[in-house]
């Protein structure tokens, strides 16, 4: 009785977790079609959701009926007593399972059901790319589901037939050899007793299973149009020449199994024995050996002594192939090369023609300006300014590159003993305004000149385009907790003085709490009771969860790739977050794999409200066939680029991500001929350049406001040099184009093999040379601060290159770096001056009219209004007040600066 009590209890509290866990499930399905439902995307939600289902039912379906078949037949061919209803169970759970794992393919199917063609063939099986992407996958699968529904059934099967088969080996005398030798029980002679229905079910089962792996091995063909065992990736000649024809022959053996299963059953029927029909046996030891060794052990003997021997002109023809599918797979194929003379004779007239370009050096570097946002703008602990972004802004009428960070909420740095369910939940909820500077201009003290800055926004400089109305974040790239708004809980919004400003929420964002049936939902889903008990929520309350907007749209679109930096812009008062997100495929024919994928596409702008949380896709590729695929999967849910507000468009820039890819490829890819490019004869990369504390690190891009040789007027570009491989020199750079009709478009600028350019090490080196550089840099090392080298800017102009590097000094004990210098050089002289124009005119002298208003600019650099002064000198005044006690060193520091601008003040 204890045992059946005890098993009693225990399928009680199975039961009950189960139950448990459903209802868990539930409530995170119906909760994230009410989500879905509120940003507008329900029907990806419900195709997506049917696919599943579908998917899921049938497979379960198919594998269950087939196995059950089988076992039917199994039972009435060997009279076998076991209870059915444990067949019935064991095929159940084995279909669930097989269930569960193809459902996932979900994304497979409706990519195969919707596809569209790229017109683009391969070389070898005159395929279309399509096939490659969305078709083979699908059928690669319906094999896999296929081999493993045969080979369960035939386990199955064959435990089914075990009683008599078992019974039957066991009675079967042992093997001797001549020589006395006992080699065990005779397996063939027990088999050949086995029922002819028996016999003729497992031939069955095992022509279908080699009929399978016969297609498995065609299917197989098509895997060397993405193989990277060759020298490229892609067919080569011993994939088309040796392993093709392997697998043809492998698949013939297969196939010449599968045949031979459906005579043995005849053969056996006439001889009633096994012993005399051993060509089938035979023919599957011969299939098993070659399985094993032909695929591995010919193709290294081929490709060691007569490929390697010849291998330039065996695999030149799989080389060109090579070459023009990765140029294809990564944007490459429409890089306009041109060549850029590099006279290296710049004069102070081609400073004073390049203004557009000069008057936007981003001489401040985001990695030190991200502690100085955070130490003077972030106000408040659970603020933080670390997401700092680069974009370009009419300012007065002047195309302006600015940094732009926005103050989001981080729930977490609320201090432990005010992270209460209401403060976390109900009141802490969202980030306020942001921060801008522009990129090439700093106070007297090193300090970045803030257009934007403090809490409510301050404009020091007014324009529309800068006005924020509704400064609130409430989704951004922090990852905070759910939060519950337009309760009966005000909001708190910002602080102010000695108090705090509150607001209640009035948008549309998150899913409204209407309901009892909602609020039960959410409870469930969040494992919080409190959402269902609080007397602050009412009818009119929204729930906000998935706030992080990466994280939001891969929930909303998980095929898609994202660029790691998502950037926030200001449009007609408003915040708006704009996401690149990549198509990408591991499947492209004779495309260079860059970690697993060979294919990248930036075709679709995604924007994000950053108050209302509403998500909109932009095609920004319509050339694309997978976007167009995910289009027609999703019919409505994709918005034409035409349709992007003017404002936002403005502020789209090429993606960092995609370019840093791009140049990783054709840093290589850039050879056209299949001999240079085998002999990595002019093969490039990235250079390194001397940042921080004085260690190599790998060149980032960066964006820049330039004029391109050629065209009329400044532009928004992203540029990188290149450098040959293990040298220092530079020998190319390439940009990449972000306004307008020219958006996306590559510029290649080479240079002239016969002349050296240097590259930023050599540069870096130059500087480190000169001697008043050189002592500079040792006084300000023994006086206790650190110094920090920016990024090193190799800036074109008219047919020359300038190098402009920023020089942050810190306080070894201190939290604010500052840009105290700023190095110049034209590839032949250096200079190191406190700021650009400076240094521009120490370089070039003092000529002309645009070297006049240099210096007027260089006298005027650091003026400030009374206002400004009198918000500087309180800042100053509070860090005075909390380094007071903790340290000393910057309390001199903070009572100093405060002199100074109390005595401008005076």
């Amino acid at each position: 009785m204890a045992q059946v009590r005890n098993r009693t209890a225990t399928i009680i509290i199975l039961l009950a977790v189960t139950l448990l866990l459903s209802i868990s499930r539930i409530a995170n399905l119906v909760t994230d079609y009410w989500w879905f439902e509120a940003l507008g995307f329900s029907r990806i939600f419900i195709i997506s959701l049917k696919a599943k289902f579908l998917l899921f039912l049938l497979s379960t379906s198919v594998f269950f009926a087939f196995v059950m078949i089988n076992l039917w037949i199994s039972s009435k061919a060997n009279e076998s007593k076991a209870p059915f209803s444990w067949k019935f169970t064991i095929s159940l759970a084995l279909a669930f399972l097989v269930g569960l794992a193809s459902y996932q393919k979900w994304f497979i199917l409706l990519q195969y059901l919707n596809q569209v063609p790229f017109n683009l063939q391969d070389p070898i099986f005159s395929r279309d790319v399509a096939f490659y992407i969305f078709s083979l996958p699908l059928f690669l699968a319906i094999k896999n589901f296929l081999l493993f529904c045969v080979a369960a059934a035939i386990v199955l099967v064959l435990l089914d037939y075990m009683q008599s088969f078992l019974g039957r080996l066991l009675k079967q005398p042992q093997v001797i050899a001549p020589d006395g030798t006992s080699y065990g029980i005779n397996v063939k002679s027990a088999l050949s007793n086995l029922k002819g229905r028996a016999r003729v079910h497992i031939a069955i089962l095992g022509s279908l299973f080699f009929a399978i792996l016969a297609v498995g091995h065609y299917l197989a063909g098509f895997s060397i149009m993405y193989s990277d065992k060759g020298i490229v990736v892609g067919a080569g000649y011993t994939d088309v020449m040796i392993f093709l024809p392997i697998l043809r022959i492998l698949m013939i053996l297969a196939a010449a199994i599968a045949v031979l299963c459906c005579i043995w059953i005849f053969v056996t029927k006439k001889t009633k024995s096994l012993e005399k029909n051993h060509i089938l046996l035979s023919i599957i030891i011969i299939y098993l050996l070659a399985v094993l060794i032909l695929p591995t052990v010919i193709p290294a003997m081929v490709q060691t002594y007569k490929v390697s021997p010849s291998e330039m002109n065996l695999e030149k023809p799989y080389i060109e192939d090579n070459i023009r599918f990765t140029r294809i797979a990564y944007g490459l194929s429409d890089v306009e090369e041109k060549t850029f003379p590099v006279e290296m004779n710049l004069t102070p007239e081609i400073i004073a023609s390049s203004s557009e370009t000069m008057d936007n050096v981003r001489i401040l570097d985001w990695r030190p300006l991200t502690q100085t946002y955070r130490q003077t703008q972030e106000m408040r602990l659970y603020y933080d300014l670390s997401g700092i972004d680069i974009d370009r802004y009419e300012i007065n009428g002047k195309y302006t590159e600015v940094m732009i960070a926005p103050r989001e909420m981080n729930q977490a740095q609320i201090s432990e003993n005010a992270k209460t369910w209401v403060n976390l939940h109900l009141v802490y909820t969202h980030g306020f305004g942001v921060v801008m500077s522009p990129v090439n201009s700093v106070t007297r003290e090193g300090m970045p000149n803030y257009l934007i800055k403090d809490i409510p926004p301050v404009y020091t400089v007014p324009d529309e385009n800068l006005r924020i109305d509704v400064p609130q974040l409430y989704y951004g790239e922090e990852d905070n907790d759910f939060v519950l708004v337009n309760t009966r809980t005000p909001e708190f919004d910002y602080p102010k003085g000695d108090t705090n400003a509150y607001i209640n929420y009035d948008g549309r964002g998150g899913v409204q709490l209407d309901s009892f049936a909602k609020k039960l939902a959410m409870a469930v889903r969040f494992s919080d009771i409190k959402i269902l008990l609080s007397s602050d929520v009412t009818p009119e309350s929204r729930i906000m969860f998935d706030r992080s907007i990466r994280e939001r749209i891969k929930t909303i679109t998980p095929f898609l790739l994202l660029d790691r930096d998502p950037y926030l812009i200001i449009d007609e008062g408003r915040l708006f977050w704009i996401q690149d997100a990549y198509t990408v495929s591991d499947r492209f024919p004779y495309g260079e794999k860059v970690g697993s994928i060979n294919y990248m596409r930036n075709s679709v702008k995604i924007v994000v409200d950053a108050y209302n949380g509403s998500v909109t896709y932009y095609i920004t590729d319509t050339t694309d066939p997978v976007i167009s695929t995910y289009a027609r999967m999703f019919p409505e849910q994709f918005k034409s680029f035409d349709l992007m507000p003017h404002g936002i468009k403005e502020h789209i820039r090429y993606p960092e991500d995609l370019f840093k890819v791009q140049s990783a490829i054709y840093s290589t890819y850039h050879m056209n001929d299949a001999t240079v490019f085998y002999n990595k004869e002019d093969a490039w990369q990235i250079p390194n350049e001397v940042y921080g504390t004085g260690q190599q690190i790998q060149v980032e891009p960066y964006y820049i406001i330039m004029k391109l040789p050629g065209e009329e007027k400044g532009e928004f570009v992203l540029m990188s040099s290149f450098t040959p491989i293990k040298k220092d020199n530079m020998v190319a750079w390439l940009a990449a184009r972000s306004d307008g009709e020219t958006y996306g478009k590559l510029l290649l600028y080479k240079f002239p093999k016969e002349k050296l350019v240097y590259g930023p090490l050599q540069i870096e080196a130059k500087f480190d040379q000169d001697s008043t550089i050189s002592e500079q840099l040792t006084l300000w090392s023994q006086q206790g601060s650190r110094v920090t080298r920016g990024n090193l800017l190799v800036i074109p102009l008219a047919d020359s290159i300038l190098y402009i590097e920023p020089l942050y000094i810190q306080a070894e004990t201190g939290q604010l770096p500052e840009l105290k210098r700023v190095l110049v050089s034209d590839g032949k002289r250096v200079v190191m001056k406190e700021n650009l124009n400076s240094a521009l005119l120490a370089l070039f002298g003092e000529v002309g009219v645009r070297q006049r208003q240099m210096r007027a600019e260089t006298e005027r650099e650091g003026e400030k209004s009374t206002d400004e002064l009198i918000s500087e000198a309180q800042e100053y005044y509070n860090a005075i007040l909390d380094s007071m006690g903790k340290n000393w060193t910057a309390f001199g520091e903070n009572f100093d600066r405060l002199g100074e601008v109390l005595r401008e003040l005076g």
